[in-house]
Order: C-alpha cells, then structure tokens, then sequence
C-alpha cells in the first residue's frame, strides 16, 4: 500500500515577500522583520499590555497598546493587509519589548507614557507638548501669594486652569490683582517690606506686607479669589455692588470709587471668559480638522464655567492614520502631564472611548466622562471649536507654503542641491573673554526646533579668553566629531543641509578648517556678517568658503528670513550667556570645599558674612560658628590654609 503525498500548504510567507516586492521594499528586510514578530508572538498570551517595534541600533519604532497582545501583534505578520506606514515599520523591526498589564486601561496610559519618553517615528506625537500655565494661590503662608504656576504642581495651593497661553494667564492675574489686591510678591520680598511697594499706590495690592489689611480681612480676599476663580462669580460681584452701595449711602466716595473700579475689572474678566456652552462648569472641548495630510486638534478650556481660551495644536506623524485614532493618541498623551477634567467634549465618538475614560477617570482619581454631542448647546462649541481648528490648519498651511518658497529660494542663492531640511546657526558669546560659551540654534521647514537647541561651555584652555575664532573651532570640534561618532552614516536626520554662522570671513574660515581637520567636506557653510553699518540698514553680507560675497536688496524676504535666524541664534546665545554669568555670581570658594553642603554653607555665611571672611577666618573662630564640628572647621581650615 503506497503512502499518499503530503498536502501542499500555501507559503503565505512568500506570497507576503512578493507583495512587499512589488512595491519596491527589499525582501530581506522583510524576512527578518516578520521573523522577529512571530518569534515573539510565539511567547504571548491573551493578556492587554504594550508591545514596542525596535530597530537593529535599538532605537524604539513604535509604541502600541492591546487589549490581547498575541492577536494585535500577530497582525503585524499578515503584510498585505498593513498600510504602507506600517509596512516600511515591519521591515525595520527586528526586535520586540512586551509589557503586560492588569486592564487595557492601563495599556493605554503606559503606551502614552513610553510614546513621550521614545518619541518613536511610527507614532502620532505632540509637537510642542510643554505645559499650559495654570493660576496659583498659594496656601503655605499667612497671607497667600496669587501666581502664574507651569510645570510640576508641587507647590501648596489651589490650582486653576489650564490656561491655553501665558498671555491669557498674565491678563487674568492683571484684572485679578484690581479685583482681589492679592500680593503677587516672592516671600522674601514680603518680609523684607517697611513700607507700600508701587503696587499699593496704584490699587493693585492691599500691602498686608505692612499691615494696611489685618489676616482676616486678607483671608476675606483669598475667599472672594478662590469663589470667583471656581466659578462662582456671581456671588462676588453682588458682595462688590452692595459693599459700593454702602460706601455710598455713607458718602464714603473715595471707598465707593474703589468698589466701582474692582467691579469694573470683575466686569472685564467676565466678559472675556464668556463662552456659548450650555451647562459646562468644568470641561475641555476638542475638534479635529484634517486637509491634505496634516491635522489639527482645537482645544478650548472651560473652568468653572469660564473660558480658560483655546489652543491649536498640530501633531505630527499623521500620515496614513485614521482621525480617531490620532484623536484618541492625541488625549492619552495630553493628559500624562495636565489633569483631566470631569468632562470631554470631542468632535466624534472614539473606538477606544471607554478605554480612554476609564484610563483618565484612574489618572484623576475620579469619574471622567467622554461626550460626543449632536445638537444643543455642546454640538454648537463642537462646530465652533471644528471652524477654529480648520481656520488654524489653513494658515499654518498657508505659512508652510510661504516657507518651504523660502527654502528653495534659500537652496538657490547658496546653491545647494535641494532645498535644506535642517539648518544650523552659530553664535558665541562672552564679556572680555569671560564666562565664554557657544550655541546651536536648529530650523527646519515646520520652523525652529527648540528642543535641539545646543549650549557649548568654551573649556579647552588652548582657547584664549576672547578668541572669537578659537571659540567657533571649538564649537564646531564638538558638535561635529560628535555627530560622526553617532551617526556616521547619516542615517538619523541630525546631519545639517546648511551651517549658518553669526561672523565674517574670519569665523568662516576658522569652522572651515576644523571641518577639513575632521574630514567633513560636503556640509554648506555661509557666513552672515552684518554691513558697513553694523547691520542697522538690513545689509548683511553673506560670505561663502570659496570666496563670493552676496548681499541682497533690504526688502528681500529672503533677507528677513535669515535675519530671523541669526537673530534667534543671539537671542538664544545672550540667554544662556546671561544665565551662566548669574550662576557664577551666586557661586562661591565655599562651594569647593569637602564636606560643605548647601545648609553648612548657609549656617557660615550668616555667622561670617562673606566667603573671604570663612577663608580668612582663623580655626577657634570656625570651630564656634553654629553647626560646624570641630573636624568640619579643621578640613574648611586646611583647605584654605594647607595643613602644613
């Protein structure tokens, strides 16, 4: 009896290779891609978790959340059903890092949390993710403090935002400090105070700093700031009217003028935080708007019923993505820094809904509740916030043109081959050779990336205090030889298409030859000296390597575009020179000292006054200063002394 022949089985694997052949992606690529999903598929469950693509260099590809790990990533493996986007991930995977988690809900805030920290290329990411300011009153002293707050929420206090701007902040705190004569000072000034700052004169203050108002009368203020600040607005402007209606009757008009201007500014913060939603005490609105690949997100903030203002916002990566998902990726990293509030109102319903509310009401600590509304007064917020979001993508749009004709127009007058996808300006700055540093400023077509923004400290001591050209040799040593250690291949974009430097031929030449010294020979560089008037009449020169001096018409777009740069470039370099220049005054011979921490230094300082005073200061003498031991004062003494 002759055995029948084995069943033929499709090799789905090569009908996978031909697909990926036909559009141009190398096979090998792909094996070795799709080898490394199955080999971790093989090790998954049915658990919800956060899976991560990586790269040959280990560099993370991709962030995803899974309800069931071993069903979403073996998606991954079925390659003709994948968009392109995640056909060119797959082929550059070649490893995977799994976390499980107890619910999906937290997937989600984990995969929001891991996408900020790797910011991986395959993922919609925020493109300017820094924190919106909130309001502060203070609650750690006597009479507190009303402030503008961003960052970490730290401090003691009642916190009230998020703000969508720092300009809407400062607005709020001016009408706020008529309506409330709440301090705004640091508590050190407050206890330095012998007498009114300006601030009293002009009724902007009620100087508890030297008892014009008692602690009660004060914390009558505060009460008044917290019930208007949460929304309860209404009940502070009656107290205003009848309080000015009293003085009044009283014929107490200088008093009465005081009320009517404090309901004056109550008036204006009223009418400018007044919105169109209907029964929205607490709530954030979103609506997104998509045209030719790019996105937009518009957010309004409603706090206590007033409107916080609104923010666009314009993520990156959303090529090939579907809106609700962007929506959905967009929210989970919103919140990872800001906390959610009890409502959010959004343009469409998400998939991943509940998964998201569940996860935010967990990060709250209370309920959070997503609404998508079709009519009333909600629906009617959603289409205006929908109207600002495309308004705002149609002018970045706009602007993106106006660049990007910048850009070719750039490429053409330096004769570089394309137009540059990253430019890189140089300027050094010190004070007669003191406290000398350089700085990188780095622009693109989307405008300046401030998150690559680079400082040099000038140390190498065959640099000579005020050496301009030594400085730029140095500064170009580093940021160069570092980028081929990193990426000598090119590979990761950090590379520039352009080197604009802030000098004449004599800063040129110098970059050049460290360029040479290092053997980089293909990176453009122009030099942007300013004209025979020192650049007040808008003639820079331009100073090319092989020699050309170009110099355009003062009306030139062009013109203005590079003036820009440079001008961020100083603007940039005078900061941290600024910066470094205080850091060093607050710095002292103390600070040098073995066994000297900050408290130690304080205590001596407030015994002897000056740190030439602890240096001069004999060994009895430290030895009865508070808090320093008698071993402490012998090694402060040696040190200054020598112990010979």
């Amino acid at each position: 009896m002759s055995s029948s022949p084995p069943p033929i089985i499709p090799d789905r694997f090569s009908e996978e290779k031909a697909a990926y052949a036909l559009r141009g992606l190398g096979q090998p690529d792909i094996e070795q891609g799709v080898a490394a999903i199955r080999d971790t598929v093989k090790t998954l469950s049915l658990q919800p978790g956060v899976y991560r693509m990586v790269d040959a260099r280990g560099d993370v590809l991709y962030v995803g959340k899974a309800k069931a790990l071993k069903n979403r990533v073996t998606n991954y493996t079925q390659i003709t059903r994948l968009p392109k986007r995640l056909q060119r991930m797959v082929a550059q995977t070649r490893s995977m890092t799994i976390v499980t988690t107890g619910t999906e809900a937290e997937a989600l805030l984990l995969e929001a949390q891991l996408i900020k920290r790797y910011r991986p290329p395959y993922n919609v990411l925020l493109r300017d993710d820094k924190s919106f300011p909130y309001i502060l009153l203070r609650q750690d002293h006597e009479f507190p403090r009303i402030q503008k707050h961003r960052g970490a929420r730290k401090a003691p206090g009642r916190y009230f935002g998020p703000y969508a701007s720092g300009g809407a902040v400062n607005r709020t705190l001016n009408a706020m400090q008529k309506l409330f004569l709440l301090r705004s000072c640091t508590d050190g000034f407050f206890a330095n105070r012998s007498r009114p700052c300006l601030l009293y004169q002009i009724r902007r203050c009620s100087a508890p700093c030297v008892g014009r108002i008692d602690a009660a009368g004060y914390a009558e203020l505060v009460a008044d700031a917290d019930a208007f600040l949460a929304g309860k607005g209404n009940g502070v402007q009656a107290k205003l009217a009848g309080a000015m209606q009293q003085a009044s009757e009283a014929m107490d008009y200088e008093l009465a003028a005081v009320f009517r201007d404090r309901l004056k500014a109550l008036t204006f913060v009223q009418t400018s935080q007044a919105i169109n939603g209907e029964g929205l005490e607490d709530a954030d609105v979103f609506a997104l708007a998509a045209q030719g690949g790019a996105m937009c997100i518009q957010a309004f903030f409603i706090r206590g019923g007033q409107n916080c203002g609104s923010h666009s916002i314009f993520p990156v990566h959303t090529a090939e993505v579907d809106e609700g998902e962007v929506m959905t990726s967009f929210l989970a990293q919103f919140y990872q820094d800001a906390p959610p509030p009890p409502v959010l109102v959004l343009d469409r319903a998400l998939e991943d809904g509940p998964v998201l509310a569940e996860a935010l009401s967990v990060k709250a600590g209370r309920k959070v509740r997503i609404e998508a509304p079709q009519r009333g007064g909600k629906a009617k917020l959603i289409e205006q916030a929908r109207r600002n979001a495309a308004e705002a993508l149609q002018r970045r749009q706009a602007e993106s043109a106006s660049q990007t004709k910048l850009l070719r127009d750039l490429a053409e007058l330096f004769d570089l081959p394309e137009p540059p996808g990253r430019i890189e300006i140089y300027d050094n700055s010190h004070i007669q050779g003191s406290h000398a540093l350089g700085a990188m400023v780095v622009a693109g077509p989307e405008g300046f990336r401030k998150n690559q923004y680079r400082k040099f400290n000038i140390k190498n001591p065959e640099t000579l205090p005020g050496d301009d050209f030594g400085m730029m040799r140095e500064v170009f040593s580093r940021r160069f030889a570092r980028a081929q250690a990193e990426d000598p291949d090119r590979e990761e974009g950090e590379w520039p298409d352009l080197v604009l430097i802030d000098g004449g031929k004599g800063q040129l030449s110098a970059a050049r030859a460290m360029l040479e010294e290092l053997g980089v020979e293909d990176v453009p560089l122009v030099g942007v000296a300013k004209g025979p008037f020192h650049g007040r009449d808008g003639r820079e020169i331009f100073h090319l390597p092989d020699g050309r001096e170009i110099s355009l018409a003062v009306n030139d777009p062009l013109l203005f575009y590079v003036q820009r740069l440079r001008d961020e470039a100083h603007r940039f370099v005078i900061g941290a020179h600024r910066g470094k220049r205080s850091k060093a005054i607050t710095t002292s011979s103390l600070d040098e000292v073995p066994g000297i921490g900050p408290a130690r230094k304080k205590a001596l300082l407030m015994h002897f006054g000056t740190a030439r005073a602890v240096k001069d200061a004999r060994l009895e003498d430290l030895q009865r200063a508070p808090g320093v031991s008698d071993k402490v004062a012998q090694m402060i003494y040696d040190y200054f002394h020598g112990d010979g």
